[in-house]
């Protein structure tokens, strides 16, 4: 009995939700990757050379770059098994997200930077708040034009009626997002650029030293 009770408390079980394109499978795939289950993340929608999202196992999913299915993906992190539950975010599949809920102990809420809460946000919070839920709110696309930070959290505030409380902070945003700054720990991290992304940096400060004369 023991052993069992360990294994329960090892467990740790999360859906994510969101409105759809605002980044849910993609997240699901950086979780995969920096938690050791993957080498290299899947692209949504991907091209005939590029890696599929490991969650969009369907055809349908893969050409159009929607999830149409739940999808759980287990991997061991921290001492921990993570179970991910990857849920559909077109509101023409939301039975199955609403079902998949129902095993959830907590949800991460993606929000996109650009447009704050949208609609199908708004109804899966409304069920993880109805089913006691804990939720993380992740806003995503910071690195593109975005709401300013302040907007976001107001918006949050107005749309869902609930305090925020930042656990990360961005640093700049669109063009000139440069990472976060972790306020608890008082730390601010820059991801590196991917290494298969290196070389065409280096070609375009190179190119800028080019000087280009008119015929």
């Amino acid at each position: 009995m023991s052993d069992i009770t360990n294994e329960i408390k090892k467990r740790r079980t999360f859906a994510i939700i969101s409105h759809p394109d605002a980044g849910k499978t993609t997240l699901t795939e950086k979780f995969l990757l920096y938690g050791g289950a993957i080498n290299q993340a899947g692209s949504v929608k991907g091209k005939a050379t590029a890696k599929h999202a490991v969650s969009d196992w369907m055809e349908i999913e893969k050409e159009r770059g929607i999830s149409v299915t739940s999808s759980v993906l287990q991997f061991n992190y921290g001492g921990f098994c993570i179970n991910i539950l990857d849920t559909p975010g077109h509101q023409d599949f939301s039975e199955d997200t609403y079902r998949t809920l129902m095993a959830a102990d907590s949800a991460v809420m993606v929000i996109d930077a650009s447009k704050g809460v949208e609609a199908q946000t708004r109804k899966l919070f409304k069920v993880c708040v109805m089913r006691h839920i804990p939720i993380f709110t992740f806003i995503n696309k910071m690195d593109r034009d975005a709401m300013d930070t302040f907007e976001l959290l107001d918006d949050i505030e107005k749309e869902l009626g609930i305090a925020t409380c930042p656990v990360n902070w961005p640093i700049g945003s669109g063009k000139a997002f440069k990472g976060v700054y972790d306020r608890q720990k008082k730390k601010w991290s820059c991801s590196p650029i991917p290494k298969k992304e290196q070389r065409w940096a280096r070609y375009r400060r190179s190119r800028k030293r080019i000087r280009c004369f008119p015929k």
